[in-house]
């Protein structure tokens, strides 16, 4: 599995709508937050390695009611405590 996170800007008071979507319709959603700064919400994603990235962010979640940018992020080690 890779992990890769996406930015989301949404429209004018969409925001909450667009998380909702996210969680409601994208199986490979981790977690959600609302942010602050520049995008409006961060989510993280698990897909498989074989998956192309390129192809789930402009098809699955750049199609998202609401969505007006994306800004991904692949991630390579997580790093924690054991």
């Amino acid at each position: 599995m890779q992990a890769i996170f996406v930015q989301f800007k949404c429209r004018a008071g969409r925001a909450y709508a667009v998380a909702d979507a996210l969680v409601e319709t994208v199986e490979e959603i981790s977690e959600v937050w609302s942010t602050s700064g520049h995008y409006d919400l961060i989510a993280k994603f698990y897909l498989p390695a074989d998956r192309d990235i390129g192809h789930f962010v402009t098809e699955r979640l750049q199609t998202v009611d609401g969505v007006s940018d994306t800004f991904t992020t692949v991630a390579f080690k997580a790093f924690g405590r054991a």
